[in-house]
């Protein structure tokens, strides 16, 4: 991103985004042991997310995009899209994800307000999944209720700099209604911190529904599966809650993440 698009994005609101990207348009033309969170408590340097003078924009609102797609990574225009989204005014950060076992395409963003949000999953996504003629999911939420929980488990999103890139990601969602301020984050935790090869997580409470959730990064895609098919399951029961999780491979996305300024790598 150029400085004056920069400029454009940070005049426009400094706390909030609109993510509109090309994805649908470009690919339709397509024929063990503790975890390291014990350490990971360092300030992290500005993070390349979009500034305010010195200073990192924090977001408002997360979305996760994923749609009913198999393209292999590798073979996915990411770049094309990538320039799109580097053109979008507020843009803060984009983290894709390749589904670990099925390819499905998807992405976590990061944005500087719920109005731009909602305004991006209503509007321009499921458009672009139209066209591509793929169901897509989309959630929205609200990322300033989940800031000191997330914090506390070295989320980088809100100023913890990552000690090592991460090997894959763990999308998490339980059907349960709780206003993240009643939510026993806290005990939860010290759990997490323990989890094997867990990195970090950022919070995660959904727009309108408070459903509880959360992006968890690990060093491996191994302890990623141990942690979705094992421990978040025995988590859901105990709430006695239907669940929704999602495995991706961090590695293979790296360099289109690096390129939207994804917080997540060192």
């Amino acid at each position: 991103m150029n400085k004056a698009e920069n400029e454009v994005g940070v005049v426009s609101n400094t706390r909030r985004i609109v993510l509109k990207s090309g994805i649908a348009t470009v690919l339709a033309s397509m024929a063990g042991g503790l975890s390291p969170l014990a350490n990971a408590s360092k300030p992290a340097e500005e993070q390349a997310r979009g500034t305010v003078g010195d200073k990192p924009i924090v977001p408002e609102a997360f979305v996760y995009t994923e749609l009913q797609i198999s393209v292999p990574f590798g073979k996915a225009p990411w770049q094309t899209v990538n320039r799109h989204l580097m053109r979008q005014p507020g843009l803060l950060n984009k983290t894709w994800l390749a589904g670990a076992g099925n390819d499905s395409l998807g992405g976590f963003y990061a944005f500087d307000s719920i109005e731009n949000a909602q305004r991006f999953v209503t509007d321009y996504f499921p458009t672009e999944a139209k066209n591509l003629g793929a169901a897509q999911t989309t959630r929205i939420f609200d990322a300033v209720v989940v800031e000191e929980a997330s914090r506390d488990l070295g989320s980088p999103y809100f100023g913890i700099a990552p000690t090592q890139n991460p090997g894959a990601f763990v999308y998490t969602e339980v059907q349960v209604s709780v206003p993240f301020d009643k939510a026993p984050w806290r005990k939860r935790n010290p759990v997490l911190k323990q989890q094997p090869g867990l990195l970090a997580k950022t919070w995660l409470s959904g727009l309108h529904t408070h459903t509880l959730g959360g992006i968890d990064v690990f060093d491996s895609v191994e302890h990623a599966r141990r942690f979705a098919l094992e421990d978040f399951p025995k988590t859901a029961k105990r709430l006695n809650a239907a669940f929704y999780t999602r495995v991706f491979d961090a590695n293979i996305t790296e360099r289109a993440s690096r390129q939207m300024r994804s917080p997540y790598y060192v």
